[in-house]
């Protein structure tokens, strides 16, 4: 769109009832994010099921635009990601510092970090977005739902399709949960089993939600996965718990080794994974901003500094502005949340050097971030792994300072500080990881940075809104596991016991650093492998991928790579449909809605236990001995019948 054009034809963009749409969607989109990153350690991109509800909804508006559609889907997105925060706060909650969310601590920690994100990101839109070649797959793919959707009979129709996918399969998934809960089926099955001198165990879930997240991250990533397990449960386990005790609970010895000992190697996994990421990304990242600044100056001696609107980014003043005013809030937080440990006692100088790491953590993060949003997208992107190395770094500066080990009580304010000052740098990571994407979605449809990059702003902040609330609210019905006096219920929260449990093995000097050692090892391996496979043109083997197999419990894992073969074999059919990309769609719209229906029940039926005080309020018998047979069968039964109707319904030609 040229500057003349827009112009001409004005459209409507940043618009209040697109704030207001936005800011409802945010709150179905995050608390669904929240509770299902809990679940399993994973969060899903929430752009193009925005923007086909914004488009549903706003169709009924004369005036309703596509720049418009664009403004909800990116203050959606921005909230739905910001929800990541959740790999790092709840481990406040598991190590004993706090047993809730203070709501405005927590808001503003959130807050302060995703607007960071917003304005570190600002400047990498040239080096990254127009000035690159990066694929942007998300952001791509929501572009093309917008143009598909602005306007024309067949965007009508294909609207209504993709939200009647939408609507179908949350409505499935939340009906199946239910019932689960009545204790009629199982909600997941196990069986623990002796393997050569050791013991293993077999377990899965019934999810809907992670039929969805497979098909969403693809065979590549499922595959990957599955082979991290595999090295989990059928090589680590085995191999840690031997030899068996005499008369020993299989249960027990299988789940303590896993948990204390297997998972450490999987953090070993994931570091390397993380660290090679950032290795192979530093070089592009570097010349992509020079080869950007080179042409904005050949720009501005040739035109003067006139931008077309589609050019036009937040100024870089009001970018540095908010940059340097943030320091305040941050400081301030920074020793409120110090009061009552070590640092209190000279808090001026390690604030000062908590500021300086966050901001050259910051400015790091977000390049990384965004390219490899840009390269393999926001729900691929090992945002996890950043967060590793993030309170790995602020660990150690704590611990070179004070020492690690030592009094109980000093080591525990350290970790805690630890952990806040890494959830300050997450929020940067977490938007970062998303906001490149959104802004590839608006270059691709005509839309003007500096409202969408404002739109982020307040997407951070309604997300910042909610997400405190809702974490609360599964704490108080679920709690986390690790955590003080967790529940057998509790919610498994992976990365946020991971980080935890670095930073606590850090400064609290018990970290074994074998076991670490161990995973960084088969993280290399895996490494090479998977270069290999790229250089030979096969299939890929993401080191991340791999590393989240092992250190995630099977039962939250198992059925991942099912759906990614599910997706995997829908998307060669989408290929043979007259409207391949339509179809295609349709699948991701319907995998969207198997994690938004179970999530959201998730939510709900957290409110339930908070409010009635029992862990199984549904429940309408004591034990059922055919319920995970029946689980097994109506589970498969409704995802084929799901899918069946799915395949009908994208094989007709839109009108």
């Amino acid at each position: 769109m040229t500057t003349d054009s827009a112009k001409a034809t004005p459209m409507a963009e940043l618009t209040l009832r697109g704030v207001i749409l936005g800011a409802l969607i945010t709150l179905l989109f995050t608390a669904a994010n929240v509770y299902l990153g809990l679940k399993i350690g994973l969060t899903f991109a929430t752009s193009i099921p925005a923007a086909v509800i914004s488009m549903a909804v706003l169709r009924m508006f004369a005036t309703g635009t596509i720049l418009e559609n664009n403004i909800v889907q990116t203050i959606a997105s921005a909230a739905g990601t910001l929800s990541a925060i959740i790999f790092v706060l709840p481990g406040l909650v598991i190590i004993g510092w706090w047993q809730g969310f203070p709501y405005w601590l927590s808001a503003f920690t959130i807050a302060i970090g995703g607007i960071l994100g917003v304005m570190y990101s600002v400047p990498l839109r040239r080096a990254l977005v127009t000035g690159s070649d990066l694929p942007y797959p998300e952001g791509v793919a929501a572009a093309e739902v917008l143009k598909v959707g602005a306007g024309s009979r067949e965007g009508l129709e294909e609207n209504r399709r993709g939200l009647a996918a939408i609507i179908m399969s949350a409505l499935a998934a939340a009906a199946f949960s239910i019932t689960a809960k009545t204790k009629l089926i199982a909600e997941e099955a196990a069986t623990f089993f002796k393997l050569g001198s050791g013991a293993t165990s077999l377990s899965t879930s019934f999810s809907m939600a992670l039929i969805g997240v497979g098909h969403l991250v693809g065979l590549s990533v499922g595959l990957a996965m599955f082979v991290g397990l595999l090295i989990s449960w059928l090589g680590l386990v085995p191999w840690l718990t031997a030899p068996l005790p005499t008369g020993a609970d299989l249960a027990e010895v299988v789940g303590a080794t896993f948990r204390t000992k297997a998972r450490f190697i999987g953090a070993g996994t994931i570091g390397v994974a993380a660290i090679w990421t950032l290795l192979k990304i530093l070089g592009p990242i570097v010349s992509g901003i020079r080869s950007a600044m080179a042409a904005a100056r050949r720009r501005n001696a040739g035109e003067g500094g006139l931008l077309e609107l589609t050019e036009r980014d937040l100024p870089i003043g009001i970018v540095g502005g908010t940059i340097i005013a943030s320091l305040v809030p941050i400081a301030v937080l920074l020793w409120y949340f110090a009061q009552g440990g070590p640092i209190a006692l000279n808090p001026a100088p390690i604030i000062a050097l908590t500021l300086a790491y966050i901001l050259v953590a910051g400015i790091v993060i977000a390049a990384v971030c965004g390219y490899m949003a840009g390269l393999i997208g926001a729900s691929n992107s090992p945002i996890s792994g950043v967060g590793i190395l993030a309170v790995l770094g602020a660990s150690l500066i704590l611990a070179a300072i004070y020492g690690s080990g030592g009094d109980p009580e000093q080591s525990q304010a350290l970790i805690a500080y630890a952990l806040f000052t890494t959830a300050i740098v997450f929020g940067i990571a977490t938007i970062s990881n998303d906001n490149l994407q959104d802004l590839k979605t608006g270059q691709l449809v005509g839309a003007t940075p500096w409202k969408q990059q404002l739109a982020l702003v307040l997407g951070v902040i309604f997300g910042a809104l909610v997400i405190p609330p809702v974490l609360d609210l599964l704490n108080n019905a679920f709690g986390f596991a690790g955590a003080p006096g967790a529940k057998a219920t509790a919610l498994p929260a992976p990365q946020a016991a991971l980080i935890s449990a670095l930073a606590k093995g850090v400064l609290g000097g018990d970290l074994d650093w074998n076991l670490i050692g161990v995973g960084a090892l088969i993280g290399a391996v895996v490494v090479v492998i998977d270069e290999l496979l790229g250089k030979a043109g096969k299939l890929r083997l993401p080191p991340l991928a791999v590393g989240m197999g092992i250190y995630l419990p099977m039962a939250l894992t198992l059925l991942i790579p099912v759906g990614a073969l599910i997706g995997h074999f829908y998307n060669r059919w989408a290929l043979r449909q007259a409207n391949p990309d339509f179809a295609e769609r349709m699948g991701v719209l319907m995998a969207t809605g198997f994690i938004v229906g179970e999530s959201l029940f998730g939510v709900a039926f957290a409110g339930i236990v908070a409010a009635t005080g029992s862990d199984a309020p549904l429940a309408l018998v004591a034990e059922n001995p055919f319920a995970a047979p029946l689980a097994l069968l109506i589970f498969a039964g409704v995802i084929a019948v799901l899918y069946a109707r799915l395949r009908r319904w994208a094989s007709i030609p839109l009108a």
